[in-house]
Formats: structure tokens, sequence, C-alpha cells
């Protein structure tokens, strides 16, 4: 079927690139001439939880999209929204998609945010994701939004600390955010060139690193940076 309308909310936690992205949907929006409308706050705009209508819901202009493509953040807003899991608020959800005439959404987020947009679907309402998490932690998709701000912020910040670690003779403990996934963790280290990297899908021991910062100790580099994953 042809839609006639569409929507796009960001959920979650924010990600680098995120207003790029909705961007990218406001384009392809525009190339089939489809009417766009953002959802504010995540999936609780859909709850109608405002007293103003423009406060949850808001037509998404290409002028207005591409004075919000570079700024960081993202100008929908988002926020968690645990009652989401009901089907009841599922349900409710649909109901205010199906009132202001979207028949298509697209849900910008991690897991969390997929999830509830899986959940849309089984109940027969059309959804497409875009993983916006700067973990990398989503199976299937090439490069989620925002992992590569967040390895290039931690390389930044690990060069300048392997500085002070070399002036002081000492070595450096990092931690990077990563959740269950050790993409940054592991990429931040290559691109340092640090000595230890703790990742959680390789099985560790505090005493095993403690042996290859010995190591790194007996031949002279005093300066070992370990860098572990969240």
């Amino acid at each position: 079927m042809s839609m006639r309308k569409i929507g796009v909310l960001t959920s979650g936690a924010d990600s680098p690139g995120m207003n790029a992205a909705v961007m990218s949907v406001a384009r392809s929006a525009a190339l089939y001439g489809i009417p766009l409308i953002g959802v504010k706050r995540g999936y609780n705009g859909l709850l109608r939880k405002s007293s103003n209508l423009k406060d949850d819901l808001q037509e998404l202009t290409m002028e207005l999209v591409l004075d919000i493509a570079d700024e960081p953040g993202t100008y929908l807003r988002t926020a968690r929204c645990l009652e989401f899991k009901e089907k009841k608020v599922q349900e409710k959800a649909i109901k205010t998609l199906k009132n202001m005439q979207i028949d298509g959404l697209v849900v910008i987020g991690g897991g969390g945010s997929l999830r509830g947009a899986q959940a849309l679907c089984t109940l027969g309402f059309p959804c497409i994701g875009i993983p916006g998490t700067i973990d990398n932690d989503l199976p299937y998709s090439e490069i989620s939004l925002g992992y590569d701000t967040a390895v290039n912020v931690c390389v930044e910040a690990i060069r300048k600390i392997r500085a002070c670690s070399r002036s002081h003779d000492r070595p450096a403990v990092v931690e990077v955010m990563g959740r269950h996934c050790g993409d940054i963790a592991l990429n931040s280290a290559v691109s340092t060139g640090s000595e230890i990297v703790v990742c959680p899908e390789v099985p560790w021991t505090v005493e095993g690193v403690a042996l290859q910062l010995r190591k790194q100790l007996d031949r002279g580099n005093t300066r070992a940076t370990i860098v572990v994953a969240e």
C-alpha cells in the first residue's frame, strides 16, 4: 500500500548522527512526496503526554531538518518509556499514529528502542529500525550511529593519558563504554597503540592482565595502557 504519511522518532540514549539520520529519512520522504512527522521524546510522544499537540508531534520540513543535520544530540529529544513494554500502551501508540494518518514509523535507537518497534510490527503497524547506539552492539548492522564518534573521542582521550603516563613513568587503566560489546575498547586500543585491551568477548582474569602488565614493565615499558570495556 502507498504511504500517506510517515513518522520518525529517536529513542533511548542519544548518539551522534541521530539528526543526520532524521535528515536522511526526510530526504527519502520528500523524494516520494510523503509528509514526515517527528515524534518527540521517543515513544512518549506517541502516548500524547503533553498538553499541546506540537510538544509531542511536529511536521518536519526539509528546511528544518537541513538546519539541524549537523547539530549534536537529537532535535526530537529522547527519553526512555518503560511502560511501552505493555501491550495496551503499544495499542494506544498505534491509535495515535492512525489518528494522525501515519502509515509507517522509522525508529532510531538502540536495542530497547528497536524491541519497541518490533512490538508495533507484531501488532500490525509497519516500522523500520535504524540502529543508534555508540556501542555498536546490534547484530547484522555494519556500524551503528555514534560508534565512529565514540571511538574518536576515546582515541583522543587515551592519547592524552598516554602522554601523561610517559611523563610520570606510570601505567594507566582506561575504561570505555560498550556495555556487552568490546568494539569501542578494541578499536580505541589499536588506534592508540595501547598494550593491553580487555573485552567481554574474550575470557580474562585479573591475574592474566597483571601478568601481561608485568611483562611490559620487565621490558622497560613503564607507561603501558590497559583499555577496559565497561
